[in-house]
């Protein structure tokens, strides 16, 4: 990675986000982040949002970039297409975030600058570190939820995060190569604790910087039963099942 002017993407999935993407757009372009990247993945969302992105990257061209997908088939699916793609196309950094508006895009240029100047394989904006904070508005079982998924995970895999089920996070290009993106299983949220392993069974090093949290406000989350009970088995495959190559 050159430490002057890495390529920076951003892999951002998006379903039905047609209304947030535009706005996720802007904040991007404004930030002080020398050859910063967007990559939407677009699920074949009906709402029309891969034509706006297509339009985002007729406007930018160079600097937005569109994978449209055929088939809805997850969280982890689409960004592993996306990272790859980023890989492909000579990325150093490649930072996977959410259309939601639930990561604040302002935190970019801190973990980019984490990544540079550390030894640090990849950097977690963390809800759960020293001056990070969920949404204000979540009722207490939803903030009790979540902190019992990272005791649960942390309790099993070992990680020793604080955000371990973080979907915001700035890679190197090398991490994702080491860590062998193909061979990933999980989809869904587990993708976030799979990857995490990875990590961390290499020997590498993760680091946490804080995030407030934002719920969305537009659009509907898409959390589902199925998606909670491969969170849940997750933890336990990694640690008893075939152990991930590298």
């Amino acid at each position: 990675m050159t430490a002057e002017s890495p390529k920076v993407v951003v892999v951002v999935p998006t379903y039905n986000e047609r209304d947030n993407l535009p706005v996720l757009a802007r904040l991007l372009a404004d930030l002080p982040v020398p050859d910063l990247h967007l990559l939407v993945v677009d699920d074949n969302s009906p709402d029309g949002t891969g034509e706006v992105a297509d339009g985002l990257a007729a406007e930018a061209p160079g600097t937005v970039g569109v994978l449209h997908r055929t088939t809805k088939d997850g969280l982890g699916r689409a960004y592993l297409a996306g990272m790859t793609r980023a890989l492909d196309e000579g990325a150093d950094v490649v930072i996977q975030m959410d259309a939601d508006l639930s990561h604040p895009a302002a935190v970019i240029p801190a973990m980019v600058d984490t990544l540079l100047t550390t030894d640090t394989a990849v950097v977690l904006g963390s809800r759960y570190v020293t001056g990070g904070s969920t949404a204000a508005d979540w009722p207490w079982h939803r903030k009790a939820l979540s902190a019992w998924a990272n005791a649960y995970v942390n309790a099993i895999l070992r990680l020793h995060v604080k955000d371990a089920t973080a979907g915001f996070k700035a890679w190197r290009s090398g991490t994702l190569r080491a860590i062998d993106l193909p061979s990933v299983h999980s989809n869904g949220y587990s993708f976030q604790v799979e990857m995490n392993y990875r990590t961390v069974r290499r020997g590498l090093t993760i680091r946490e910087v804080p995030i407030r949290f934002e719920e969305r406000t537009r659009g509907a989350s898409k959390m589902s039963l199925a998606v909670q009970l491969e969170s849940a088995l997750t933890p336990w495959r990694l640690r008893f099942g075939r152990t991930p190559p590298g």
